[in-house]
């Protein structure tokens, strides 16, 4: 179904306003966004790993979810929604349910990339018919700032301090969307926020709609974590596409498909001098740390580009 921005925008908010999520977060965007790609009839169960959406939607008995809300803990998120969308198929053949009900997670990127892989891993394995949603920050935000497999290499935080014998977190971040691809998911989608939101409905809209466990991944950036202003969302999601430190892709069925070119492809620095947790690579005798941060981007597209015959 084409994208119609008067249609989308004319549906009811899945995600009631007054939730607590920080002004300039990436993570209210990213659900209403993708929620916004449900069809009105359908309804939803929306499971939620511990994390700062969920603190920030949930607060026992209320919630800020129009539909069926489920918290899980840090590391079952998948699992529970597995198990919801296995009981719901029970009772929908055995006719005691009729209504059509789709199944979303949502998790951080420390619920995704590491405490609940082996959850998720194992739901997409199972092929539940669901949908795994990452809204990707790159630290556990909720709990401190500490670094997880998902941060960027020479960023600074918690657990990756810029001091005298480190530059930050030493290891590259880890490429969990090529990983899931290879589960052999029948969509998979990396994506991002402000300036995309054609390329984030599409592939909501695809990875609700596609039979089978399917994952998303959402860039969605953290003002206190990224240390940068509240109003600099849009800019700061924008640079991360246009110099290909986010790129935009799908794999459908196993065939990789790039969904955005920049027309002219920025350099890294332009993304990273954005936000405090990289200032320490501009002082003067870190020049290699840019370099080198461009030089891994530089690979991983190119990489990209084969796998998509570009």
């Amino acid at each position: 179904m084409a994208y119609n921005l008067k249609k989308e925008a004319e549906k009811k908010e899945r995600l009631a306003g007054g939730h607590r999520l920080c002004a300039g977060c990436g993570a209210g965007i990213t659900v209403r966004g993708v929620l916004r790609a449900l069809e009105p009839e359908d309804k939803a169960v929306i499971v939620n790993a511990t994390s700062c959406l969920e603190v920030s939607t949930f607060m026992y008995p209320y919630t800020a979810y129009e539909d069926s809300f489920i918290h899980s803990a840090f590391e079952n998120a998948a699992a529970t929604c597995a198990g919801v969308e296995r009981a719901y198929r029970a009772l929908r053949a055995r006719g005691k349910v009729e209504d059509n009900f789709k199944f979303i997670t949502f998790g951080g990127d420390g619920g995704t990339y590491d405490i609940g892989l082996q959850s998720l891993s194992g739901a997409i394995e199972r092929g539940h018919d669901m949908v795994y949603v990452c809204y990707d920050n790159e630290a556990y935000m909720n709990t401190g700032i500490q670094r997880s497999s998902s941060t960027p290499r020479f960023a600074d935080a918690t657990t990756s301090p810029v001091g005298s014998k480190t530059q930050g977190k030493q290891q590259n971040k880890k490429d969990l969307t090529a990983i899931l691809a290879a589960h052999g998911s029948p969509y998979v989608a990396q994506t991002a926020l402000i300036g995309n939101m054609k390329d984030l409905h599409e592939k909501a809209r695809k990875a609700i709609y596609t039979e089978g466990a399917c994952f998303l991944n959402v860039l969605s950036p953290c003002p206190r974590g990224w240390r940068y202003d509240a109003a600099d969302l849009a800019e700061i999601s924008k640079l991360a596409v246009e110099t290909c430190v986010w790129p935009l892709y799908e794999v459908e069925d196993g065939v990789w498909n790039l969904t955005y070119e920049p027309k002219e492809k920025l350099p890294v620095e332009d993304f990273l001098r954005k936000q405090g947790r990289f200032a320490h690579m501009f002082k003067p005798g870190n020049e290699w740390m840019i370099e080198e941060a461009q030089e891994y981007v530089d690979r991983k597209w190119a990489q990209l580009l084969a796998r998509c015959n570009r």
